[in-house]
This record gives C-alpha cells, structure tokens and sequence, in this order.
C-alpha cells in the first residue's frame, strides 16, 4: 500500500473549503507527515487516517501555515497513550522549534521527540525506502522531500526452479530471499531463478518554492510530483515575487522531468471557489495533473512489468 491523503491544500491563508499544507502517507502501515499546518489531526480524524502509527513528520520550512498543526497533534497523541519516539525533521532550526513544541501548553509529553535539522541530499532511511532531502527556492530556508522506494525483487520463475530440482516449499522462499540453496550436492543461486529487479516507486513533495533544478532532478520518472501550485498563470509576476510557482511552470517542469502524475497543491485563497484556473493552466502543457482538495486520497500503483 501507498496511500496519499492531502489533509491540507490552501495556500498560506486557510479558507472553508481548505485547510493549510499537510500530506499523509501510508506506506504499508507506517504513517509519514509532510508538513503539518493548522488543523491537521482534525483533518486525520476527519479522513480516518489514524495517527498513532505516525513515525516522522518532515516540514518543509518554518512558515506558520506549514507547523502550526504540530503542538495540537504531539500532545493528543500523548493523551491517547503514546510511547514510540516522534522524529521531526526539518531544515535549520528544527530543532529550536521541536524544543518549544514540547513545552507550549504545559504538556507533560509521555513519548520522546526528536528534533533532526537535515540539508540538502541528506536521507533518512526507512524500513524499504528513504527520503531525501532536496533544495528548495523559496523566501527562507526551505526543503523539498523526496521518498524513494527500494528496488522490489524481480519475479520469481517456478518453471525454471523446479527444472533445477528445487523442491516447493522452504527452498523457494530461500531463493526469493536472495540466499542460494543446495539441492543434491548443487548450488542453485537467486539470480538463475529471478528475474531482474523492479523498480520501487518514488513521491517528491516540494512545500512552498520556485521552479528549481533540484525538484526537477528528483522528479526524473517520479510515479508522483506533489508541487507547490499556488497560482494560475497571470499571477506570475506575484508567483515570482512571494517565492510560489504558477500552474504552468509547474506543468513544464513536470513534462520535462517525466512525471506520471501531478498533483497542484498550496492553492491560492483567491480561487476559493473556483480553481479551474489553476488546473487549466497545468493542462495546456501537461495532461496528466490534478488540484489537490481537502481529504482527497490517491492510491500509487507499482508500475506494470
């Protein structure tokens, strides 16, 4: 399972229909939180995502419609009964920000929480994946995050083994392990019976920035871009000026890099209600692409064989 769950699409204002920036993923049970603004673990409530399996949360930057959320979740998952260690990474000064997340409203937390500061192309590994700190343009320090899945094994020929005279059973699991086994004084090993590896699959989230080399770079045949989309194009001289992108020099950016979907996101309070703007403006250079709504959920294949 990869499951996307946008809790939070406005831009840096919320309005009633959008909360500020916040994404869910579900990898296979492992919640992981990309920036968490205000009203976040209503919206996790709302959308039934759960939250005590959340491992990590990655913020982007210190904008406030980016952490705000923090404070309200940390200490309603104490509530609850919290024990595991919350990681929250971040750029410079995450770790002066984790320290008064703990303090603010006299919480007396009962699970430990880290504070890491990352820099650009630094990873954190995970259990079958890693994320991947990218550099960001935006009006400060700022960080994109790309996560990254291990290569999956290829897939596994029974005909092939059994001609070999490996037994079904143990031995073929063995083999999809990776280890060789021994069958009748022969060694039989994986890559004789295994097809050649799979790609996993890769999400790059962006939080709030120009168009930049660096997104583009970790965007290469990325199954998903989720990007900074905060105006339509005739806002491009402001889009310029605040450090956000237009819908059009996001598309591009996605054409070029190969995307199989795009998903708009950080919308503008001034297409509250209507956002057709934005997603005409992707659509003329880029087909597949979509504005991101409150509570909408997107499931990432694997890609066909």
């Amino acid at each position: 399972m990869l499951r996307i769950t946008f809790l939070g699409t406005g831009g840096s204002l919320p309005t009633r229909n959008r909360n500020p920036s916040a994404v869910m993923v579900n990898r296979e049970g492992e919640l992981i939180l990309f920036d968490c603004g205000e009203g976040t673990q209503q919206q996790m409530m709302r959308a039934k995502t759960g939250m005590m399996s959340l491992s990590s949360i990655f913020i982007s930057h210190f904008h406030a419609d980016h952490f705000l959320g923090i404070p309200g979740l940390i200490q309603t998952m104490s509530f609850l009964g919290r024990t595991e260690p919350l990681t929250i990474y971040g750029p410079e000064g995450t770790r002066e920000f984790t320290e008064f997340f703990k303090i603010l409203g006299y919480c007396n937390l009962k699970y430990e929480i880290r504070g890491v500061e990352l820099k650009p192309d630094d990873i954190v590994e995970g259990e079958g994946y890693m994320v991947r700190a990218l550099k960001t343009e935006h009006s400060i320090p700022s960080l994109g995050y790309a996560l990254i899945e291990n290569p999956r094994p290829g897939r596994f020929n029974r005909e092939k083994a059994v001609g070999l005279g490996v037994p079904p059973g143990p031995l073929f699991a063995k083999l999809q392990r990776g280890n060789p086994v021994e069958v009748n004084g022969k060694i039989v090993k994986p890559e004789e019976v295994m097809g050649i590896p799979r790609p996993g699959r890769t999400i790059v989230y962006t939080g709030d920035t120009r168009p930049c080399e660096e997104v583009l770079e970790a965007s290469r045949d990325a199954d998903l871009l989720i990007h900074d989309g905060s105006f339509a194009d005739e806002m491009a001289d402001w889009a310029e000026e605040s450090m956000h992108s237009t819908a059009g020099e996001v598309a591009a950016l996605a054409k070029e890099a190969g995307v199989r979907k795009l998903v708009l996101t950080h919308i503008s309070s001034r297409y509250t209600d209507d956002a057709d703007p934005v997603l005409k403006d992707s659509k003329k250079v880029f087909e597949n692409v979509i504005v991101a709504e409150d509570l909408m959920e997107l499931e990432v294949p694997y890609r066909p064989d």
